[in-house]
């Protein structure tokens, strides 16, 4: 295209809107098809950015593209030097609504794929009679068809507790508008039985086909199960939205998989030369007497097995002390655990199921067969693909779940005292001393190892604090600030290894307070991270407001790391508190 193709002749000539602006993104001129993309007349001297909304980096901007809608119309933008001036641009407004109109009709017929879990089914048919049983499925029946056909949704039951449904991706809006009111209406269907019934939703979207969609929607629901069910777990690609999740998990009274789960982690642990057990960065009680409970099951096999400890924070002390002096514990650091790690090593996973989490992330590219063994609900960035998978979100703590794998798997009287102490200590720290996301089956796991030789009284020496960290929950306590809706925030002052420890206990003080629904604790864990704890009394989901800090948890217990101070921190979670 020759050069003089963009004089003032051929600018006010050609038959598409086009102007020339300068360097400092004013108009200078402007043809008179420019009033296809704007209504008002006087362009010249106005400014391009106040004009279309884009701010121009025009240096070196040749052939750079932009796209804005005006007057029902869709326009392109192309971007060249003027030939004329080395300090002046032309800009070609091309009507680009047709091939708009076809793309946005494409997407919106785009199929989407919801799989539909009904949470508690086996649970219900264990617990009612028959009579009633066909009662609640057909109202359940009934409440997920007529949600369906709301989103003109071609929905089929492929077996007694699972629904697929397929609709186009131009009702996913509604959806979302109306925050899945499915999920508290099927809450609301009266049963016989001591829990309310739920649903999970899974949906894949923006795939290239039906079955990468469908695949998408088996790993969101995957995803809302694995959080504890009772909410809508949306997936397009990378990106992963979480909607509900109000209920508590409901405890599975049957421990099959339990049994199943004990008897695979055996062969698995008896087929290999090594045995590596790694918890989560900062262990706390949980995690240490997890640890302590796999790695007496490794000895019973007589495996070679270590503990991967790199750094034991004040609350451990104690235990980790009496750990050391039995001298039958092998605790290695990081550097170690690297050298000794190879593709036959067996790394078990306690008490996370987060890749950032984990002690040290090397070790799980340096070997082929990992276990995981965690209570948290399942987030993005679990363990990809592990050679076995036990994530309960229902149980109170990663040591119930050890202790039951104990039971079916270890002769009596296995465990030496303080095993049985550490893993009693891991059930009653998570637990808040038995008052919070306690089953039927915490206390079963306790009984036991009651039974196996723990102490009740030597649990409680392990919580036993300092002056100084008794002075600084008191101080944090007293400052506390009382927000409206029962929302209650705090901080302690000062930096403190301990302070996700503190945190915890505060927050769960403050819980104590008439009124108080939520209650959000922060500290500074070291210069630069701030450690946050939350709590709630059920009816406020904290694990989603932390996940938004990149935390996680559970629906009453729930926590975070940021790069802030405190006090922004606070202000941070306030801002995400929707209640």
């Amino acid at each position: 295209m020759p050069r003089n193709i963009f004089d003032n002749k051929i600018l006010t000539s050609l038959s598409i809107p086009m102007c020339i602006v300068d360097q400092n993104g004013k108009v200078l001129k402007a043809n008179e098809h420019i009033g296809d993309v704007f209504l008002y007349d006087g362009l010249e001297g106005s400014d391009f950015f106040v004009l279309t909304g884009i701010k121009l980096n025009l240096t070196g901007e040749s052939n750079s593209k932009h796209v804005i809608e005006r007057n029902g119309k869709t326009f392109q933008l192309l971007i060249m030097e003027s030939p004329e001036s080395n300090d002046e641009y032309v800009i070609i407004f091309k009507d680009i609504s047709d091939y708009e109109n076809i793309r946005r009709q494409y997407e919106a017929e785009k199929i989407c794929v919801c799989k539909i879990n009904i949470d508690n089914y086996d649970e219900l048919t264990a617990t009612t009679v028959p009579e009633i049983r066909i009662s609640i499925t057909a109202e359940l029946d009934k409440q997920i068809r007529h949600w369906a056909a709301k989103y003109n949704g071609a929905i089929t039951r492929f077996n007694a507790s699972q629904y697929i449904m397929y609709f186009q991706y131009s009702y996913l809006s509604k959806l979302i508008e109306s925050k899945f009111d499915v999920l508290d209406q099927i809450r609301t269907i009266e049963t016989t039985a001591d829990f309310p019934m739920s649903l999970s939703i899974g949906i894949g979207v923006g795939e290239k086909d039906v079955v990468a969609c469908t695949e998408s929607a088996s790993a969101a629901l995957d995803l809302a199960l694995g959080r504890g069910g009772d909410q809508a777990v949306i997936k397009k690609g990378t990106n992963i939205q979480y909607y509900g999740g109000k209920s508590q998990t409901v405890e599975k009274s049957n421990k099959g998989k339990s049994r199943v789960v004990a008897h695979a982690l055996k062969r698995l642990i008896t087929q290999s030369r090594k045995v590596v057990i790694m918890g989560h960065q900062n262990p706390d009680m949980d995690c240490f007497g997890a640890a302590l409970g796999i790695y007496r099951m490794c000895l019973m096999f007589e495996k070679e097995a270590y503990i991967l400890l790199d750094k034991v924070n004040e609350s451990l002390n104690d235990i980790y002390r009496q750990a050391k002096d039995k001298e039958i514990y092998n605790f290695i650091d990081c550097k170690k655990a690297e050298a000794i790690t190879d593709k036959e090593t067996l790394l078990i996973l306690v008490d996370t199921h987060r890749i950032s989490y984990v002690e040290n992330k090397n070790l799980l590219d340096l070997t082929e067969k990992i276990v995981v063994i965690d209570h948290h609900r399942r987030a993005e960035d679990s363990v990809k693909n592990p050679t076995l998978s036990y994530i309960e979100s229902y149980a109170s703590s990663a040591s119930e779940l050890v202790s039951e794998i104990l039971q079916y798997t270890a002769p009596k009287k296995t465990l030496v005292k303080l095993e049985a102490e550490a893993l009693l200590a891991g059930i009653s720290i998570d637990t808040n001393r038995f008052a919070v996301k306690t089953g039927v089956r915490t206390f079963e796991a306790a009984a036991w190892l009651r039974r196996s030789g723990a102490d009740t009284t030597e649990v409680k020496r392990f919580f036993r604090v300092d002056k100084d960290v008794f002075n600084a929950k008191a101080k944090a306590i007293a400052a506390a600030s009382y927000h409206s809706n029962g929302v209650v925030t705090a901080i302690c002052q000062d930096i403190n290894s301990d302070v996700q420890i503190i945190n915890s206990q505060v927050a769960d003080e403050l819980l104590n307070v008439k009124g108080v629904r939520v209650c959000f604790v922060a500290g500074k864990l070291d210069e630069e991270k701030t450690a946050i704890s939350a709590r709630s009394l059920g009816d406020v989901n904290v694990q989603v407001i932390m996940e938004k800090l990149g935390g996680g948890g559970h629906l009453t217990t729930a926590g975070a790391q940021v790069k802030m101070s405190p006090e922004e921190a606070i202000e941070k979670v306030l801002e995400n508190i929707d209640l």
